[in-house]
């Protein structure tokens, strides 16, 4: 991770929760900075990506961890 990047654990939470944390996370972030998102809702893998693309979001990396943990990566555009 480099300056000005976050993480948010969001496992647990269920829709629209993640996205809507998410949203609040990237607001306070600057451009091009990366928040990384774990979460555990199913939902997400639908919810996160269309977030992305609705706010002009780069969605550069999604892929599941062992124990069904949900990781995105996103950079802020």
């Amino acid at each position: 991770m480099t300056e000005g990047d976050r993480h948010l654990d969001l496992r647990g939470l269920l829709c629209p929760l993640p996205v809507l944390k998410s949203r609040k996370a990237l607001r306070d972030m600057v451009p091009g900075a990366c928040l990384t998102v774990d979460a555990t809702d199913e939902m997400t893998v639908i919810d996160i990506p269309h977030f992305c693309r609705e706010d002009g979001h780069l969605l550069e990396e999604q892929h599941q961890l062992d124990g069904g943990i949900l990781r995105f990566v996103i950079r802020k555009g």
